[in-house]
């Protein structure tokens, strides 16, 4: 085209180097959010496994009073039952605060992807606009080029009168 160059060359190519940067963002989110949902599994199956040694503490203790037992053997079971409850509300607590963890890293990845769906669209608008520049930028040249043809056209035509005439 002439040896022309597009003038929003250089915004073009930070846009683009800014939606890529925003697409490893986006990974890099995905994979937090992955690592919280893995880790809120382990804490899930950390407190169902002190819930059901809880349930397997109070069949005992029913098994226990069920066949007749003594004072101090079930005040010992209720102590460790308390002890067990706590554990499980220890464990509830951290399952919540994981699921705390994940909603964030969620809302991390979606605020990521409306980043990258907007850079996504500035980066196509440019190109968009890149391509109308160059079909401008050609009918200019093509008109030019017209211009020359006729002027060179009409020099010759107008050189061939002259020696027609002198001749």
């Amino acid at each position: 085209m002439n040896g022309l160059k597009y003038p929003l060359l250089e915004l073009l190519t930070i846009k683009k180097n800014r939606y890529e940067q925003s697409l490893r963002v986006l990974e890099e989110k995905k994979e937090v959010l992955k690592k919280e949902k893995e880790k809120l599994k382990k804490r899930e199956e950390e407190r169902d496994k002190v819930f059901s040694h809880k349930q397997e503490k109070l069949n005992q203790q029913k098994k226990e009073l069920d066949e007749g037992t003594t004072s101090d053997k079930i005040q010992q079971m209720n102590y460790y039952l308390d002890v067990v409850e706590e554990n499980l509300q220890t464990e509830e607590k951290k399952v919540q605060a994981q699921k705390e963890n994940v909603a964030k890293a969620e809302r991390q990845v979606e605020l990521a992807k409306q980043d990258l769906f907007q850079k996504q669209k500035e980066v196509e608008k440019l190109e968009i606009h890149k391509k109308e520049w160059e079909k401008e930028v050609k009918i200019w040249s093509e008109r030019k080029e017209g211009q020359e043809h006729d002027e060179l056209g009409s020099a010759s035509y107008t050189l061939k009168k002259r020696k027609e005439k002198s001749t």
